[in-house]
Order: C-alpha cells, then sequence, then structure tokens
C-alpha cells in the first residue's frame, strides 16, 4: 500500500501558549506544523484589549519571576517581566500592612534565632515596642500585634522561617505530601488563625484564582513556593506579549486564525471552512471545554470565574506598585493594584490605570459595588473615576480541586494529544509545561531523527 499524503507533520489546534509553545518546539526539531486558530487572533484566555490608549487584560492572571518556562520556553527570551513591589500590602483596619516573602542574607537560620529571641524576651511589665526586624520579611508597624494581618511577631517570624524553607524545597517533596483541600491544609499545619485568615487565605486567593480555596493542597505550595522564591509579575505590554513572542517565533504561514475545527482523529482535522486538512498526528491545544468536545471522554473541569474591573484617575492612589489584597474580605475586590505603576506601558501619559479582580460569581452592579470597595481599600474617593471596561470569564481558570494529577497524561493515544493549563496546574507555568511534555511525546512518536513532510497551504476556503 502507498503511503497517504499529508499536508503537514502535526495539526495543533489552538494558539494560546501551550498550542503555540508547542508548535515552536516541534518546528525547531524539524516537525512540520500547523496551528489553526477559531478566534481572529492568537492567545486564547491570555488576551489584552485596547481602550484609548490602555491597554486592558481580560483575566489579568499574576505570573512570577520563579516560573522556570518563563525563562525555558524557547521564543520567550525577549519577554519582558515588570514586578510588582517586593511581597504584597494587605489592608486590614483601616490600615495596611506590608508582606514580603524572600530569601534575605539570614535566611530560615536567621529567622529562627528571631523567633527564639522573641520567645524569651519578657512578656509582662515591659513597654511596647517596634516588632523586631525578620530577615527577608518586609513588616510595617502594626496599631497592636495581635491586629496585624501576619500576628504576633513572634508569629510573623515563624512565617518567614516557613517561607525561607518552601522555597528551598524541591517539587517533588511538595507533591509528595499529603493531599487536602488548600483551606484544610492550612489549619492542618498548626499555622496560626491570624497568619492563615490575615495574609495565607487573601494570598493564596489571588495565586490560585479560587476564593474559597478548594484547590489541592499541593498546587496550593507550589504557588506559595513560586511566591517565596519570586516577584509576582506582568508582561510588559499586556498578557498578549507571551503569545505574540510566541507566534513571531514560527515559520510564516504557520498559524491559521479564523479556523474552526470540527472534528479531529489520529490522522487528520477536519474544519468548517476549509474541509479536510490531513497529517501525522493531531495535538489538541484548546481549553479544557473546547478540547472536551474534540475529544469525546475528556474529562472537562470545573472552573473558576473571574472579573475585572479597570478604572483611570489622573489622581493614582499613593499605593506605588505594590498588589493589594483584602485581608479583612469586606467587598467583592480580591485585589487591585495601580497596574501602570506596576508596567507604565498599560497606559497614556498623565492616567492612571487601576485593575481589580473579583473571584467567584460577581455581584450585582459589580462597577459600584467594586468602587465602594476600592474606596475602604485606597482609603480615598473613586466618584470621579472613569471606568474603562469590565471583563468577565465565566471559565476563566480549571479548577485544581483534590485529588489532582498535576501530569495529566498528554498522550492518548499515538497520534492524538492534548496540552493545556488543565493537564498540569492552572497557571501560565503549567500550561508551558504541558506544552513540553507533549511536544516531547509527539517527536518521540514520530521518530523525528529524519526529514518529514513539507507543509502544504490550507485548502481553498468552502463557498458560503
Amino acid at each position: 500500500m502507498p503511503e497517504p499524503t499529508y499536508q503537514a507533520d502535526v495539526v495543533v489546534v489552538g494558539a494560546g501558549v501551550a498550542g503555540l509553545s508547542a508548535a515552536q518546539r516541534l518546528t525547531s526539531a524539524g516537525v512540520t506544523t500547523t496551528v489553526l486558530e477559531a478566534a481572529p487572533c492568537v492567545g486564547g484566555r491570555l488576551a489584552t484589549e485596547k481602550v484609548d490608549g490602555f491597554r486592558l487584560d481580560r483575566i489579568g492572571q499574576l505570573l512570577s519571576t520563579a516560573y522556570p518556562e518563563l525563562r525555558l520556553t524557547p521564543g520567550l527570551d525577549g519577554l519582558a517581566l515588570r514586578p510588582f513591589a517586593p511581597g504584597v500590602l494587605l489592608h486590614s483596619d483601616g490600615r495596611h500592612h506590608r508582606a514580603g516573602a524572600h530569601n534575605g542574607a539570614g535566611g530560615a537560620r536567621g529567622a529562627l534565632h528571631t523567633v527564639r529571641a522573641l520567645a524569651s524576651a519578657p512578656r509582662t511589665g515591659a513597654a511596647p515596642r517596634r516588632p523586631m526586624a525578620v530577615p527577608g520579611r518586609q513588616v510595617s508597624l502594626p496599631r497592636s500585634r495581635t491586629g496585624a494581618p501576619l500576628g504576633s511577631a513572634v508569629d510573623q517570624a515563624r512565617l518567614g522561617a516557613a517561607f525561607t524553607r518552601l522555597a528551598g524545597t524541591p517539587v517533588d517533596r511538595l507533591l509528595a505530601r499529603p493531599e487536602l483541600p488548600a483551606a484544610e491544609a492550612l489549619v492542618a499545619r498548626g499555622l496560626p488563625a491570624r497568619t492563615i485568615d490575615g495574609f495565607l487565605r487573601p494570598l493564596l486567593a489571588a495565586l490560585l484564582c479560587d476564593p474559597d480555596l478548594t484547590t489541592s493542597s499541593r498546587c496550593a505550595d507550589l504557588a506559595l513556593r513560586a511566591f517565596a522564591s519570586g516577584r509576582l509579575c506582568l508582561p510588559e505590554g499586556g498578557a498578549e506579549a507571551l503569545p505574540e513572542l510566541l507566534a513571531r517565533t514560527l515559520p510564516p504561514g504557520t498559524v491559521h486564525t479564523g479556523v474552526r475545527v470540527t472534528s479531529v482523529s489520529t490522522t487528520s482535522v477536519t474544519t468548517a471552512e476549509h474541509g479536510e486538512f490531513r497529517c501525522r498526528a493531531v495535538l489538541i491545544a484548546t481549553d479544557a471545554r473546547a478540547a472536551a468536545e474534540l475529544l469525546p471522554g475528556l474529562r472537562a473541569p470545573d472552573f473558576h470565574p473571574v472579573t475585572v474591573v479597570h478604572h483611570t484617575t489622573d489622581e493614582p492612589p499613593a499605593t506605588g506598585a505594590a498588589l493589594l489584597l483584602d485581608a479583612d474580605r469586606g467587598g467583592p475586590v480580591a485585589h487591585t493594584a495601580v497596574i501602570s505603576r506596576v508596567d507604565p506601558a498599560r497606559a497614556p501619559a498623565g492616567r492612571a490605570l487601576v485593575s481589580s479582580t473579583v473571584l467567584g460569581r460577581p455581584p450585582a452592579h459589580v462597577d459600584t459595588a467594586v468602587r465602594m470597595h476600592l474606596a475602604r481599600l485606597y482609603g480615598l474617593s473613586t466618584a470621579r473615576w472613569e471606568t474603562l471596561a469590565v471583563h468577565h470569564t465565566a471559565e476563566a481558570v480549571p479548577a485544581m480541586r483534590p485529588p489532582h494529577d498535576l501530569r495529566r497524561p498528554v498522550r492518548l493515544l499515538a497520534g492524538l494529544y492534548v496540552c493545556g493549563d488543565h493537564r498540569d496546574t492552572s497557571t501560565v507555568q503549567g500550561a508551558l509545561h504541558s506544552a513540553r511534555r507533549a511536544a516531547a511525546a509527539i517527536l518521540t512518536d514520530l521518530g523525528a531523527d529524519r526529514p518529514l513532510h513539507t507543509a502544504d497551504p490550507l485548502p481553498a476556503a468552502r463557498a458560503a
């Protein structure tokens, strides 16, 4: 029997960061690859809207400088990351308290030394004094020790030591820990209630986009490890910078937008516009819902909805480039920041961009509720702020409830593969890592150590 003719070696369905990253790895290995995307542009959920000179992210997912795949993914060499101010700001009882998680020179040994010193200090009849500094931590002077979001000075020192240890713990050891919902794991590990409620809950909610902390404790540990060992950051110019950089590294004609794939097999995909497209392997790199529709039997997870409200003002809050969390959970906003202080490229000169994230189902009249909450968080009137956009994404982030397999299979059978943040962790790091695994599996199965096929142009579009 003669071999069938192929129009490409691999067809990738979906031009988000996972699909584009996998395509880059495949083309670099000499595998001819075609990427088909239903939307009019690349990027998927990492989309950035342009409004009057502002760049507004649709989801506003936080990145970390500690994500390994941002350094290891070919094509992202030119990615510029704009870090937030170290740590975070916590709003509690009408005040701001800075909390950071950095590896200072003293490390865990210095933090433990501080714990012992505080524990042995006189507890009665002593005049009030400032909390002692913890190596690697940034702690503002609270109204009272018990009123601070981080708890007492001893609690702060213990937390600093815990973060330092966490930053140095190998990932394999974290994944070997017993798995619980993140909220239960925080309590089970004996941390003070005030530290949990005032700091770790709002921090993890922001990192995981999960206000109830139903996420697997293993995924939560990975998120805290990245926070402890790196800096929260944003891509310069908007979230779309990642997929656009990856798309630019691909050979001309690799990516085709506005092409809807209706069915797939191990040797072809069928599109609504161009009919059948023959290949040797198919990689589904869409979001989880679309992947489950193309691959019957593939489980679609639940999702965490995210709403991002963008405002502009000519009198920005005096919080600098800090990420502000509400430790009191006194309104719909989980976290907010003057984004133009973090990345000036996102706002025109003389204007400030304030972006605020609501997790879960948004309240009715969300903009009004967010404005009222922001007035309390920032301590100023928001009545004259202009609303630029309200972006609600019902299926923004795949849920990672226990038991959660952080390395879900990417090879379904020879010739059919899947990748995306729903196969790993629900982060950009997870999406890129799943793409690496999928590309490796495809190269192994194709035996890409010999010249493969030359990609043909798409068939002519069908008449409407």
